[in-house]
């Protein structure tokens, strides 16, 4: 229930207060909605999840690791306008949290299909289709159960899946273009992204060891956010395993810090940004420490709710201040006049009140519609 605060001047708050600045016509903002790790979702610390907004109204999701729905709820976004999404690869902490977009966004506001956008597996069981479609027949009874209570089209999950080996452009509407190219972590089938509009440009790169791809389709960019992993040992006191199982994780599946600052002295964005371990002083302090061994740059280390506003003239790095009771915004006009299926909702009706579950309690007759 704020007021937009105009930002005079170039001045901004000192924190950010969610709905109460208007983005500028060439200005981006950048929302890290999870920063963790997969094996404890803490109160604080989210899995992988970060939410572009630019000055032109569009809204994308890059990531939806588990718990960050969580983050982005508590933004209070318009859910009508947030169905683009992208995945970096299909590890739960980057992509766990399907259902709660999928069928929240839904119930809240969305009227029109999610899009989504991610790559090919080694085969096709591994890739992103059959992991949507898979994640749309769990959910089977959820979906039947809301059918005519709430729009037909926001029911829909449509996917946009492309070859992970390629280096392409796979978005390119209302002057924003996403250019995928391939990452090494795990299995094939991880990717990174670039994001170009106007002025403005965000590199996104999921989990990957270091490579070449990154640092050729990062380079220029405004603000590169890269895993910034643990060390071995830090790793393996964090998870209490050995060192050679910490150093494989650490170094061949992930960037550990030292190869996060080379990667970043090689790109030389505007703000570079890591993310991927838990905000524990003990590690956010070794990782500081390791980064500004290889790189002398702008360089953030995000935790959840990290605020990034890029214009022209400045980049500004602040927290988001929420409140954890927050509720939906409110649905639109064209979310209320979105077509249902009636012919469904009504038949549902009849057999709820001609069903023996009631055993002797009926409900209120309804009211007009």
């Amino acid at each position: 229930g704020r007021s937009l605060m105009p930002i005079k001047n170039g001045v901004y708050p000192r924190d950010y207060f969610p709905n109460t600045e208007k983005l500028g016509p060439n200005e981006m903002r950048i929302v890290a909605l999870g920063t963790g790790m997969p094996q404890v979702i803490q109160k604080k610390t989210k899995a992988s999840g970060w939410y572009v907004e630019l000055g032109n109204g569009e809204k994308f999701l890059f990531d939806l690791g588990t718990g960050s729905m969580e983050n982005l709820a508590a933004l209070q976004p318009d859910w009508s306008q947030v169905d683009t999404v992208f995945l970096s690869h299909l590890h739960s902490d980057h992509a766990g949290d399907f259902a709660p977009l999928y069928i929240g966004g839904w119930m809240n506001g969305r009227y029109t299909p999610l899009h989504i956008y991610g790559p090919t597996g080694s085969r096709p069981e591994l890739g992103t289709k059959a992991f949507v479609e898979n994640q749309v027949k769990a959910w089977a009874w959820d979906i039947e159960g809301r059918k005519g209570s709430f729009p037909d089209a926001g029911g829909r999950a449509l996917v946009k899946e492309f070859d992970y080996k390629k280096v392409q452009v796979i978005y390119d509407e209302n002057g924003v273009k996403v250019t995928q190219f391939p990452a090494i972590h795990a299995l094939d089938g991880s990717v990174s992204f670039r994001m170009e509009w106007g002025k403005r440009s965000f590199v996104f790169g999921g989990d990957s060891a270091p490579n070449n791809w990154y640092i050729e389709h990062a380079k220029g960019a405004e603000v590169a956010v890269h895993e910034c992993f643990y060390t071995p040992e830090g790793l393996a006191n964090a998870m209490d395993i050995g060192m050679k199982e910490a150093t494989y994780i650490s170094s061949y599946v992930h960037t550990p810090p030292a190869g996060f600052g080379k990667i970043m002295s090689a790109v030389r964005p505007r703000l570079a940004v890591g993310y991927h371990i838990w905000p524990n002083p003990e590690y956010m302090n070794q990782t500081l420490h390791e980064v500004a061994k290889t790189y002398d740059g702008e360089y953030v280390q995000a935790t959840d709710l990290t605020v990034i506003n890029v214009t022209d003239k400045q980049i500004v790095v602040r927290d988001a201040v929420v409140s954890e009771l927050a509720l939906p915004t409110g649905t639109t006009k064209e979310y209320l006049e979105a077509f249902r299926s009636e012919v469904d909702a009504n038949s549902k009706i009849t057999e709820y009140l001609s069903s023996e579950r009631w055993k002797g309690f009926k409900p209120p007759p309804l009211p007009e519609r």
